[in-house]
């Protein structure tokens, strides 16, 4: 299923939830540092990988007000659930930091999440998958807005 025709499924049928109309969500688990350490039989079963790519995608939470520390701190279960998903390499979220404010810096949201995958097949099982479908349903009542960058990116080495 490509990604457009997921997102708009998933805020309908979250709307029909009743949990808000045109609420999107896409999340995913921590990203390790496994890049250099593929096998051979990894880089044959994943194209990206072959030149050096990964899929990533960073996901950007604003949780609704008025709710409490507790709450804001539980909705971390979320990005747990996520990470049992099969093909995750890894999976990384937490809150906004308390950089330096600059006109290019937006640390208006509550949390973030960055998951990077081998492949586009694999990030194509997991916006489908019922962990990931389960887990908007049971926790998009929690969030009023939410952003999904996904991008192809080139691994450097240093």
């Amino acid at each position: 299923m490509e990604r457009r025709h997921f997102i708009k499924r998933a805020g309908a049928a979250v709307a029909l939830a009743g949990v808000g109309g045109g609420v999107l969500a896409a999340c995913s688990p921590p990203a390790s540092n496994q890049e250099n350490s593929q096998t051979s039989e990894t880089q044959e079963t994943s194209p990206s990988m072959q030149n050096n790519e990964v899929i990533a995608h960073y996901v950007l939470f604003w949780l609704n007000d008025g709710l409490s520390e507790q709450e804001v701190n539980d909705f971390t279960g979320f990005f747990e659930e996520l990470k049992t998903i099969p093909g995750i390499k890894s999976l990384h979220y937490g809150r906004a930091a308390a950089t330096h404010q600059r006109d290019v810096v937006d640390n208006s949201f509550t949390y973030n999440l960055l998951v990077y995958f081998d492949s586009m097949d694999e990030i194509n099982v997991y916006e489908t998958h019922p962990i990931h479908l389960a887990a908007i349903e049971k926790y998009s009542k929690f969030w009023n807005k939410v952003v999904v960058h996904d991008s192809v990116l080139k691994q450097a080495v240093v």
